[in-house]
């Protein structure tokens, strides 16, 4: 098989047993950073300019007007249209960062390092007394543990400081006339609209990420319609400058996406040895009390009956951990188990816990995206079908990783590291 200039690279490293220096190479290569916190529709990211955008077949000034007809045929006000796009311009800055996607992926741990910084920690701490009365009035309205919303404030926009200065209506025309998605991007630009109908917001205020994430909350507008709310009584719901209405507006996402008061978002635990580490699958979801059964230590005794899946973010040489359904209610907000981690991490950390006792694998060297799609076309290759070949690493990837792993006798982890690649490529 001839591979792409990129793929050939990352063979011709692995062949030489050159892995470290090929990824200090292609790592060196200058890179965007396409946004500045996780969103629910962003990640943080380095990234590498792709060549994969398509010239549009019409000129943007006939693209405005065949949406703006979609708009007011949808309930759109034309003054409402004509005053949001009035001086719009495609924005190519917004349009490059899509057009790009990550070379190299932080580890867990490097994560984590960053999200659970004890900076962030102590002006987490300062705001839960801060703002503890709306805090209080929040968790009693939607069940949503404070520390939890905290986290995410953190997170999303620390603490309201960064919400993003790009104007939501030009970046996410920019998106839906140009870009990757222009369906999702013209659904996106759509709900904006009906936030500016709507009068919480001016068209000048409404301002985001490139992405098109809006507030402290950098909710998008689709899930600012559905989901925001006025939780300061002014009114308005506003994201962007009301601490209130965005952590309330988060506590609403988190209970629709069924959040259950009390419960924790998951525990660290020891795994006994022999352990069937193909259990560590999102799909599989046991009580606790199962899991005790199957030899798994340090389970809270007073979620006996919870059900919770086995997640190892660094495979079976990192630390476990059982998540439950606050976990995956987090994974709706963001879904990504690095942030969804960091989340529960850092709620925890807030209260002075939240330390991780296992020690993670600092020596593995993360796969770069031209690996990590040789990965998946040599194990396509030898018939384990990773469903598709694009450098991520998702669920049909990681079963894919464990029946190899399974093949060759290895903990069936499903972690993709430097170790499996190497044994893929050996059998070229």
């Amino acid at each position: 098989m001839l591979y792409p200039v990129p793929l050939r690279h990352s063979l011709i490293c692995l062949s030489l047993g050159l892995l470290s220096a090929c990824a200090d190479q292609q790592a060196s290569q200058p890179s965007s950073v396409a946004s500045a916190t996780p969103a629910p529709s962003t990640a943080t990211a380095a990234n590498q300019p792709r060549n994969t955008a398509v010239a549009p077949a019409q000129s943007f000034v006939q693209w405005r007007a065949q949406f703006r007809q979609q708009a007011l045929d949808a309930g759109i006000q034309p003054a409402v249209f004509d005053q949001a796009f009035a001086g719009i311009s495609p924005d190519e800055a917004v349009v490059k960062a899509d057009n790009s996607q990550p070379e190299f992926t932080r580890p867990v741990w490097e994560y984590l390092d960053g999200a659970i910084s004890a900076a962030r920690v102590r002006r987490g701490q300062a705001l839960l007394g801060e703002h503890a009365e709306t805090l209080a009035a929040i968790e009693k309205t939607y069940g949503v543990d404070r520390q939890a919303l905290v986290a995410i404030w953190g997170m999303e926009s620390s603490f309201g400081q960064f919400t993003g200065d790009k104007s939501v209506i030009r970046s996410l025309a920019s998106l839906a006339y140009e870009g990757r998605r222009p369906a999702f991007a013209q659904t996106q630009l759509l709900a904006a609209l009906q936030i500016l109908q709507h009068g919480d917001v001016s068209s000048s205020q409404l301002l985001g990420s490139w992405a098109g994430a809006m507030g402290q909350t950098q909710f998008i507008p689709s899930t600012y319609n559905h989901y925001a709310v006025d939780f300061d009584g002014d009114g308005r719901r506003n994201i962007w400058t009301s601490s209130a209405d965005a952590l309330a507006s988060a506590a609403n996402y988190l209970h629709s996406s069924g959040w259950q008061a009390g419960q924790p978002w998951g525990v660290e635990v020891a795994l006994p040895e022999g352990f069937d580490y193909a259990l560590a699958d999102a799909d599989i979801r046991k009580p606790l009390s199962e899991w005790r059964t199957l030899g798994v230590k340090n389970l809270p005794l007073e979620f006996a009956q919870a059900r919770a899946s086995l997640l190892l973010p660094a495979g079976y040489r990192g630390p476990a951990f059982l998540v439950l359904d606050n976990f995956n209610a987090i994974l709706k907000y963001n879904n990504s188990t690095s942030y969804a981690l960091a989340v529960g991490l850092l709620s925890e950390r807030l209260l002075n816990g939240g330390q991780v006792l296992a020690k993670w694998p600092r020596d593995d060297l993360p796969l770069s995206r031209a690996q990590r799609i040789v990965l998946q076309e040599q194990l396509s290759s030898k018939g384990f079908n990773p469903g598709g070949v694009d450098g991520i690493i998702g669920a049909n990837s990681r079963k894919a990783i464990r029946s190899y792993q399974q093949s060759l006798g290895w903990p069936a982890d499903g972690y993709p590291n430097q170790a499996l690649l190497q044994k893929l490529i050996s059998t070229l």
